[in-house]
């Protein structure tokens, strides 16, 4: 492209919960469960030669660069600048700098999206407190204005007799970000843990109470939520299933086996016949038979209970349960770079993987990518697509799920879009026998695995989502001029 980079003019780094001025993150973010590393030296050069980029097509278009990093010229001006700086993993033209219609074309038809981990950041506003704004909130009173607008317009009849309480509307930037700002179709709400499950960072009643809400606002089912499960608790924590599962009607389980409850100073394994089977036979018993583990980014005192690989076990002793392994188990993002350039494998995720493959009669386990596809693509997109070539060889194109731990990193949008352009080297498909990512693939990761395992009809999905109220809403937001926020709410380097 002929391109000259200075590397070192480099911006200054950015401190926790400040807004990216650009479409893709130019730096590693946490989702508050490991510590990110600084800026590279790659990134500084995205982050450069994308800002040289804007600023030459914002000219042209007589556009401030901040005008145009909001329209499709500003993702184009992003991928570009990852392609010249880390060779080219992703599908895009210089012509969709400048041309719109070129950007759809390359887009090619929608994809159903089920993102199967997302996550809300605050539970409260207020408007004069900086802690509130930097977590991300946004004023509930303007979610009340949305819930207004779809009553009087008859978007969602449903809404005709809502009093438009205003303590229900403090999500509303989650609302945004995820289904307005996104292409997501569906979602599955989650949450870190706390002291008690009660008491996690969004409690079940509040992710369930998430989930209806949202439901009833579009009129058609675009939200799924989690329960937890803490088998530590033992006979509390089998109780609290079954008032979970009857009262609050959740969706899937959500464990952190690294994760100690008060009183504990340990985690604890999916394949412990004492501590994990109760619960797992809970499930059973409950007909909620779908588990997701967090594995991988270290939560705890001792990093290993967070490894992957009890789930072989478990897999085995329950077959008719579904084991969704959150974060594909990815040990994190500091020092991957070394650990690959030596041995050629990624930390604990490549380990499972030959697990799995050694266990060829085990269907029952699915990989995740919530964050670990965010924090590889935009830092070593190289081994992003081993970890995507390897995981769709070791288990299988369908059972490979998306998931983005949005809204950690903003919209989950810059994720959709950098997966739908993603390709893996022809180099390394032939060296490794890795699947090429087809059409075909990406659709079964990006929504169709998760439709079938919860049980969602995505051509009848497909079908209604234009129409309910949220669907037009969007429809009426992008005519009108989308204004995406392109922040991120996790954790950046100082």
């Amino acid at each position: 492209m002929g391109h000259s980079l200075n590397l070192s003019n480099r911006r200054p780094a950015m401190k926790k919960g400040k807004t990216f001025p650009a479409p893709i993150p130019n730096q590693i973010v946490s989702n508050e469960e490991f510590r990110p590393v600084p800026q590279t030296k790659e990134q500084e050069a995205v982050e450069h030669l994308a800002t040289e980029l804007s600023d030459m097509a914002a000219v042209r278009a007589g556009l401030t660069r901040r005008e145009f990093l909001t329209t499709t010229g500003g993702m184009a001006a992003a991928l570009l600048a990852m392609n010249a700086v880390f060779g080219r993993f992703f599908n895009t033209t210089e012509v969709e700098l400048f041309e719109s219609a070129a950007f759809a074309e390359q887009q090619g038809a929608p994809y159903f999206i089920f993102d199967v981990q997302t996550h809300y950041v605050s539970s409260g506003y207020d408007p004069s407190d900086a802690e509130s704004k930097r977590k991300g909130a946004v004023s509930k009173q303007a979610l009340l204005s949305l819930r207004r607008h779809i009553r009087e317009a008859g978007l969602n009849p449903k809404l005709a007799g809502d009093r438009g309480i205003i303590d229900d509307l403090s999500w509303k930037n989650f609302v945004k970000e995820v289904f307005l700002d996104s292409e997501t179709t569906v979602g599955l709400i989650s949450t870190p843990p706390g002291p008690y499950p009660q008491e996690a960072v969004v409690p079940p009643k509040e992710m369930a109470h998430i989930r209806d809400e949202i439901n009833r606002l579009a009129g058609s089912q675009r939200m799924l939520a989690h329960g937890l499960a803490t088998p530590q608790l033992g006979a509390a924590d089998l109780e609290f299933m079954v008032r979970q599962v009857e009262t609050l009607k959740v969706d899937a389980w959500k464990c952190y086996t690294g994760s100690c409850p008060k009183g504990f100073d340990r985690g604890w394994r999916m394949d412990d016949e004492q501590i994990a089977y109760p619960m797992l036979e809970q499930a059973q018993k409950l007909n909620v038979k779908r588990v997701c583990v967090h594995k991988g980014l270290p939560l705890g005192p001792v990093p290993d209970y967070n490894h992957p690989r009890d789930l072989i076990k478990a897999a085995k002793d329950f077959p008719d349960l579904d084991f969704l392994v959150y974060h594909s188990g990815f040990r994190g993002i500091a020092s991957v770079d070394q650990v690959f350039a030596k041995t050629g494998e990624i930390p604990w995720t490549t380990e499972f993987c030959r697990m799995k493959e050694e266990e060829p009669g085990i269907s029952n386990i699915y990989m995740e990518l919530g964050s670990t596809f965010a924090q590889l693509v935009t830092t070593y997109p190289l081994i992003c697509a081993h970890l995507l070539g390897r995981i769709i060889r070791s288990f299988g194109i369908e059972h490979v799920l998306w998931g983005t731990d949005s809204i950690w990193y903003g919209t989950p949008q810059w994720q959709i879009e950098a997966f739908r352009r993603f390709q893996i080297p022809d180099q390394l498909i032939e060296h490794h026998h890795y699947h090429p990512l087809t059409r075909r693939v990406k659709e079964r990761i990006f929504g169709l695995n998760a439709a079938k395992i919860f049980g969602v009809d995505a051509e009848a999905k497909r079908r209604e989502v234009p129409q309910d109220a949220l669907g037009r809403l969007r429809m009426s937001y992008l005519e009108e001029g989308p204004e995406p926020s392109q922040r991120v709410y996790g954790w950046i380097a100082e």
